[in-house]
């Protein structure tokens, strides 16, 4: 039996992966009894994690959401990707976190282990970013949460937009996407005083304190955000979206680290811990392994095309992990 704390950490670990477990199957995975998983569940209560009993033959258990941080335990493995994904923020211009993810950073190596500061200070990680014509303006993450609250919540935002702000009215819309593409975030909106689609970008947007009624959900244009915002931006000549092969997927990763990594491409949020992205490339094959590098599970919307393509490139693994050589270069 692994030791009281490991136990509960790995407890911890397997209620936030999904939403309900029983307490037999908690009791298999971790390999000791129903009553020493009810025992690990109160520990953990008292330390301040929202666990809920869920009724059932015998007896589940919920992570639910608490009024307060509690203390964040974290396995080897997740403290050095959090490091680097800060790292990554507080080195990257432009994205509006830098300072507030150098805070975070110092603040999680001052309660590291000695054997992981080690090995955390032997691992700088630098964001640079590639030349582009426009360079991105810093977007508040305020905003950012402000905004994002609206559109999950489907309600109207108001918010002055720009340096004539102050001379007119405040913008009232129902948001709909926020995304972020070429280093910039966008809001895609039903503007309701112009009765139409409007795209703004999230650097001149100031929301104002409260936000309007509810409101239910419009058709967008083209079916999703990427297909509108990619025939707006077309015409407009601020993209090219001219890859002859674009496909689209969803991503286990929030929309803000796919967007750290992403220049190309265009992401959205499809809900918790999830992001919508839209790519391009010259081939298939190669846009299914462009999409392979964020390293998350991935669901292809479409085309057929991007899903043969990653079967292809499956099968090609397999073989270079099992040790044969080349086969044909159709295979």
């Amino acid at each position: 039996m692994p030791r009281t704390s490991a136990r509960l950490l790995a407890l911890l670990s397997l209620l936030q992966t999904r939403r309900d477990w029983s307490g037999t199957v908690l009791a298999d995975r971790l390999g000791v009894s129903l009553r020493t998983v009810r025992r690990d569940v109160d520990r953990l209560r008292e330390l301040g994690y929202p666990i809920a009993a869920v009724k059932g033959p015998d007896g589940g258990y919920r992570l639910g959401a608490g009024a307060e941080l509690p203390p964040l335990l974290f396995d080897d493995e997740q403290a050095v990707a959090l490091t680097i994904a800060l790292q990554i923020a507080a080195t990257t211009p432009g994205n509006g976190l830098a300072e507030p993810s150098e805070r975070a950073l110092n603040t999680i190596r001052q309660v590291m282990p000695s054997r992981l500061r080690h090995r955390i200070d032997a691992l700088r990680v630098t964001a640079v970013e590639r030349p582009i014509a426009r360079p991105a303006t810093p977007v508040d993450g305020e905003v950012l949460l402000a905004i994002s609250a609206a559109v999950h919540a489907r309600e109207i935002l108001r918010f002055d937009y720009g340096a004539e702000a102050s001379d007119v009215p405040p913008r009232r819309v129902e948001p709909h996407h926020l995304i972020t593409w070429d280093g910039r975030w966008y809001l895609i909106a039903w503007d309701l005083d112009r009765d139409a689609w409007r795209t703004f970008r999230a650097d001149r947007i100031t929301p104002r304190t409260l936000n309007g009624p509810r409101f239910i959900p419009r058709v967008l244009p083209g079916g999703d955000a990427a297909t509108f915002f990619a025939s707006t931006f077309r015409g407009s000549g601020d993209a090219s979206g001219d890859w002859p092969c674009q496909g689209t997927v969803i991503l286990d990763l929030p929309a803000a680290t796919v967007a750290l990594y992403s220049r190309d491409g265009l992401v959205e949020e499809a809900g918790p811990h999830r992001c919508r992205l839209t790519l391009g490339s010259w081939s298939w094959p190669g846009l299914a392994a462009a999409i392979a590098r964020y390293d998350a599970d991935i669901e292809v919307i479409g085309p057929d095309e991007l899903t043969d393509a990653f079967d292809r490139l499956a099968r090609r693994f397999a073989r270079t992990a099992a040790g044969h050589g080349m086969t044909s270069p159709t295979s």
